[in-house]
């Protein structure tokens, strides 16, 4: 946890401990808790407290106000509650494509590091196996490295069981309890199926069932599937079942219902659906391999992202055990350094520091292969950079079956499967082919994904005080100095004493003035920088040049809306100028839905001032004075 430890315990047990809290938001300046009881509270408790500047109790919310740098205790009130990640379930929103994306991302984003990292080191075995021979390959500490690196990835589904249930708002680990079934041993081995084999296969109560040849390890869209229905039948249990058994009975019918449906149903639906897809690409390659090999460019990724690669894998092994090289996947082999081109693109394109320091090691796993990092956390969410990596890989996977490029063993990824194309006479043709391919899919990718842009989204949590100075042009060490702030809004102004909420209208926030606005932009009260942009964009804090902290709050209790009716035209970390459009509101939906517009505008850093001096005028529009630093 962070500097707020302390406080953040304190406040979670004056609020009446994590098992009285619902759920936690916050807004620019306080904490909302949801409690579910919330006398038991202990409210001037925490209105006493250091670190907390006064309690209030409003539209169902209790509130908790800290001051701008809310941000940073909820971050540790968080760590206290046991938060790991919140339901990102926001219900259907844009087009099948686009809802898709937002489902796969949100499952994979929280396991994107350590998917990283296993990516890493996946490539430090391989590179420590290349370089000392097979007597390493054969030992002990090679089969620590491996599990190290390839673990993750063959009980991937236990992973996704949790973030995916997360997703559907269901009980995460009910969801993982759903993915151990469907990786337990003998059936991720394949052992299961020999075992029975000899008395007919393998039978549910008389219903016969099959499990791919390497099992439901490594797959993603059997889990996801899976989880997304278990989230539907747990939602429907917990509304027939009584409460008094709902705790255990729930988990215990859900498993009962979903576990033997995964298996009857969903998984080989999945497999059905693989092995047609695999027919209908041999029959391409047969018909024309350089068409084949576009087609296998440009939807490998897509292909392992359902799983549906393990179509041709067995084609290649029966090939390879029978000492016959084979092309089958040749076409695929280039698109893991398109993939990596683009996240290169994004790495240095990005203004998003959490997505350049996500994009490093997704580049290093790449190159070695191991692309689902660069997929599920940049490329896919980002689309463009995505489809650029699969146009490439298209046009190499051509090239690469018109070259006759082939493989004579099985053996790695990316840089690592060079030496699957050595020709038992030596020749090395196709490793220096494929050497060339990759160079060019990297670079093509790279500038295709370049080109083409992506929506880039800066992060939204707010800037420390230095680093906001260190941000502005021309913000060197500069002491506070006499300053005309104008107004941000246009309308009428009121008292702050008259604000329709406690925590401004007593100045605790600092002093300033409200205004009731007459049209829906905020505007830039002197040159600075963004300090702070919330992501329901209803409030918004400036940095001046001469040090003002401005807070500018969009209506009262508007941080309910979401984001609705709000839109931005700046980005935190902006430098902006006196006058510059940044916000747009609708005054009129905002108040059809039952929130006043009074727009505070206060001076944050009033205690660094020996006054701040108010407009006499009643209404301001333009370039009015609205309030003076001494």
């Amino acid at each position: 946890m962070g500097k707020y430890e302390e406080l953040a315990k304190k406040i979670v047990k004056e609020v009446g401990g994590k098992e009285n809290v619902n759920s936690l938001t916050n807004c620019i300046t306080r904490l909302r808790f949801k409690l579910k009881d919330e006398s038991k509270a202990n409210t001037e408790t925490l209105k006493n407290m250091d670190g907390v500047v006064t309690v209030m109790q409003a539209g169902g919310q209790y509130q908790v106000v800290i001051g701008n740098h809310v941000p940073d205790v909820r971050k540790d009130v968080d760590a206290v509650l046991g938060v790991l990640d919140p339901v990102t379930d926001d219900g259907p929103k844009g087009n099948l494509f686009d809802r898709f994306v937002d489902m796969v991302s949100g499952i994979f984003q929280p396991i994107l590091p350590t998917l990283a990292a296993a990516g890493m080191l996946k490539g430090v075995t391989a590179i420590l196996s290349f370089s000392m021979g097979p007597s390493f390959a054969a030992g002990s500490t090679y089969a620590i490295f491996n599990a190290m690196g390839d673990g993750l990835f063959l009980f991937l589904p236990i992973f996704l069981g949790y973030t995916a249930m997360k997703k559907f708002g269901g009980s995460p680990f009910l969801g993982m309890m759903i993915a151990a079934a469907l990786v337990y041993k003998g059936f991720i081995d394949g052992s299961a199926a020999k075992q029975f084999a000899e008395t007919g296969g393998m039978h549910f109560f008389g219903i016969p069932f099959s499990i791919p040849l390497a099992g439901y390890g490594s797959t993603v869209m059997p889990i996801i599937w899976s989880t997304a229905f278990a989230a539907f039948v747990e939602k429907t249990l917990r509304k027939v079942i009584p409460d008094v058994v709902k705790l255990f009975l729930v988990p215990f019918f859900t498993t009962l219902i979903v576990v033997p449906l995964t298996f009857l149903v969903i998984g080989p639906v999945m497999n059905l659906a693989a092995d047609l897809l695999g027919n209908g690409l041999l029959a391409v390659q047969n018909f024309n391999p350089i068409i084949f090999g576009a087609i296998i460019g440009f939807g490998w990724q897509v292909l392992v992202m359902f799983g549906m690669h393990w179509a041709l894998i067995p084609f290649v092994l029966i090939a390879l055990a029978s000492g016959q090289p084979t092309s089958l996947l040749v076409g695929s082999g280039s698109i893991s350094f398109a993939q990596t081109g683009a996240v290169l693109a994004v790495l240095l394109k990005t203004k998003n520091m959490k997505l350049k320091e996500l994009s490093i090691p997704a580049f290093i796993s790449g190159i070695f292969g191991v692309t689902e990092p660069v997929i599920y956390g940049i490329t896919l969410p980002k689309k463009k950079p995505f489809w650029a990596s699969c146009i490439v890989g298209a046009v190499t996977g051509a090239i690469a079956m018109g070259l006759g490029i082939e493989v004579y063993n099985n053996g790695g990824l990316g840089i690592f499967r060079y030496t699957t194309m050595i020709a038992p006479d030596g020749s090395m043709k196709f490793v220096i082919y494929s050497v060339i391919l990759d160079a060019a899919a990297l670079v093509a990718g790279f500038a295709l994904a370049y080109a083409l842009g992506f929506d880039d989204d800066t992060e939204t949590v707010a800037l420390t005080k230095e680093e906001a100075k260190k941000a502005a042009t021309g913000q060197k060490n500069s002491k506070l100095t006499k300053e005309i702030l104008v107004t941000p809004v246009a309308g009428d102004v009121l008292p702050l004493s008259e604000a329709g909420d406690a925590a401004f209208a007593e100045g605790i926030m600092g002093h300033g003035v409200v205004v009731l606005p007459s049209k829906g932009e905020v505007v830039a009260p002197a040159d600075g920088i963004v300090m702070t942009l919330f992501p329901t964009k209803h409030a918004i804090g400036i940095l001046t040049d001469a040090g003002a902290e401005v807070l500018i709050h969009v209506g009262i209790d508007t941080v309910q809306l979401d984001g609705k009716y709000f839109e931005a035209f700046v980005e935190q970390g902006d430098v902006v100028k006196k006058g510059q459009k940044l916000l747009a509101f609708d005054i009129d939906a905002i108040e059809a839905a039952g929130y006043s517009t009074q727009t505070p505008v206060i001076v944050m850093n009033t205690p660094s001032y020996e006054q701040i001096n108010v407009t006499d005028q009643q209404t301001v529009s333009g370039q009015d004075m609205l309030l003076v630093t001494v």
